[in-house]
């Protein structure tokens, strides 16, 4: 009878043990994810700065160029219609 009890009692130990090994483990894994999950949003909200620097110098660019078309046109405008002659006229 004592044979039995101590058989059960290790196996029982036994298997508490091993319960605890996966769970440990499984611990790790989850650890891992959340590691590799949190690099990778950094990342991705790094590129986003960067896409959005670019975009903002970009568009910098591009209004600063349109402006300079809309002084030019401004000028030309301005000036009086051609009346057929050598000149402009005044």
């Amino acid at each position: 009878m004592i044979e039995v009890l101590a058989a059960v009692a290790g196996a029982a130990i036994t298997a508490t043990a091993m319960g605890l090994g996966g769970f440990s483990r499984r611990n790790d894994e989850a650890r891992t994810a959340v590691i590799r999950l949190t690099t990778s949003v950094e990342h991705i909200a790094t590129q986003l700065e960067v896409i959005h620097t670019d975009m903002r110098d970009a568009n910098r660019e591009t209004f600063s160029r349109l402006n300079l078309v809309e002084q030019r046109l401004a000028k030309l405008e301005a000036i009086p219609p051609w009346d057929g002659n050598d000149r402009r006229s005044n």
